[in-house]
Protein backbone atom coordinates (compact mmCIF):
# COMPACT_ATOMS: atom_id res chain seq x y z
CA UNK A 1 0.00 0.00 0.00
CA UNK A 2 1.68 3.59 -1.30
CA UNK A 3 1.07 6.54 1.02
CA UNK A 4 1.54 9.25 -1.37
CA UNK A 5 1.56 12.62 0.18
CA UNK A 6 -0.17 15.52 -1.95
CA UNK A 7 2.09 17.51 -3.79
CA UNK A 8 2.02 21.62 -3.59
CA UNK A 9 3.07 24.24 -5.80
CA UNK A 10 3.77 28.09 -5.41
CA UNK A 11 1.48 30.48 -6.83
CA UNK A 12 4.72 31.77 -9.00
CA UNK A 13 4.98 28.17 -10.00
CA UNK A 14 1.51 28.24 -11.16
CA UNK A 15 1.63 31.52 -13.08
CA UNK A 16 4.40 30.71 -14.78
CA UNK A 17 3.35 27.12 -15.79
CA UNK A 18 0.27 28.88 -17.64
CA UNK A 19 2.24 31.54 -18.78
CA UNK A 20 3.69 28.92 -21.23
CA UNK A 21 0.84 27.48 -22.49
CA UNK A 22 -0.71 31.07 -22.97
CA UNK A 23 2.25 32.75 -23.80
CA UNK A 24 4.89 30.70 -25.33
CA UNK A 25 2.00 28.22 -27.25
CA UNK A 26 3.12 25.30 -25.61
CA UNK A 27 -0.07 22.36 -25.07
CA UNK A 28 -0.95 21.50 -21.88
CA UNK A 29 0.68 17.88 -22.00
CA UNK A 30 3.95 18.85 -23.48
CA UNK A 31 3.98 21.58 -20.70
CA UNK A 32 2.84 19.32 -18.11
CA UNK A 33 5.69 17.13 -18.88
CA UNK A 34 8.35 19.46 -18.83
CA UNK A 35 7.09 20.61 -15.87
CA UNK A 36 6.39 17.42 -14.06
CA UNK A 37 2.71 17.69 -13.39
CA UNK A 38 -0.20 15.69 -14.74
CA UNK A 39 -1.78 17.38 -17.60
CA UNK A 40 -5.01 17.65 -16.31
CA UNK A 41 -3.93 19.81 -13.41
CA UNK A 42 -2.18 21.95 -15.99
CA UNK A 43 -5.63 22.47 -17.44
CA UNK A 44 -7.34 23.40 -14.31
CA UNK A 45 -4.77 25.83 -13.50
CA UNK A 46 -5.12 27.82 -16.85
CA UNK A 47 -8.84 27.38 -16.71
CA UNK A 48 -8.83 28.90 -13.17
CA UNK A 49 -6.10 31.71 -13.79
CA UNK A 50 -8.78 32.48 -16.91
CA UNK A 51 -11.59 32.37 -15.08
CA UNK A 52 -10.40 34.57 -12.04
CA UNK A 53 -7.20 36.21 -13.76
CA UNK A 54 -4.72 37.93 -11.03
CA UNK A 55 -6.61 36.81 -8.30
CA UNK A 56 -6.68 33.11 -8.86
CA UNK A 57 -4.64 30.71 -6.84
CA UNK A 58 -4.89 32.55 -3.46
CA UNK A 59 -2.96 29.69 -1.24
CA UNK A 60 -3.76 27.98 1.19
CA UNK A 61 -6.23 28.93 3.43
CA UNK A 62 -6.65 32.10 1.41
CA UNK A 63 -10.33 32.71 -0.13
CA UNK A 64 -10.89 35.43 -3.15
CA UNK A 65 -12.64 38.03 -2.10
CA UNK A 66 -16.01 36.99 -3.55
CA UNK A 67 -15.43 33.67 -1.73
CA UNK A 68 -15.20 35.59 1.50
CA UNK A 69 -18.10 37.78 1.05
CA UNK A 70 -20.14 34.61 0.69
CA UNK A 71 -18.59 33.54 4.04
CA UNK A 72 -19.32 37.02 5.46
CA UNK A 73 -22.71 36.39 4.54
CA UNK A 74 -23.45 32.97 5.83
CA UNK A 75 -22.12 34.05 8.97
CA UNK A 76 -24.65 36.83 9.13
CA UNK A 77 -27.29 34.63 8.01
CA UNK A 78 -27.24 32.15 10.81
CA UNK A 79 -27.21 35.07 13.11
CA UNK A 80 -29.79 36.60 11.90
CA UNK A 81 -31.66 33.39 11.75
CA UNK A 82 -30.89 32.93 15.66
CA UNK A 83 -32.45 35.86 16.57
CA UNK A 84 -35.23 35.21 14.84
CA UNK A 85 -35.58 31.46 16.57
CA UNK A 86 -35.13 33.52 19.80
CA UNK A 87 -38.07 36.24 18.93
CA UNK A 88 -40.57 33.13 17.59
CA UNK A 89 -39.70 31.12 21.26
CA UNK A 90 -40.66 34.26 23.43
CA UNK A 91 -43.39 35.14 21.32
CA UNK A 92 -44.72 31.63 22.09
CA UNK A 93 -44.17 31.98 26.05
CA UNK A 94 -45.85 35.32 26.28
CA UNK A 95 -48.66 34.18 24.48
CA UNK A 96 -49.10 31.19 26.80
CA UNK A 97 -48.67 32.87 30.25
CA UNK A 98 -51.78 32.96 32.32
CA UNK A 99 -53.15 36.77 33.01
Amino acid sequence: MSTRTRRKFSKEFKLEAVKLVREHGLTCLRAAQDLGVHPSVLARWVREHESEGNESFPGSGSLLPSDDKVKQLERELRRVQMERDILKKAIAYFAEVPK
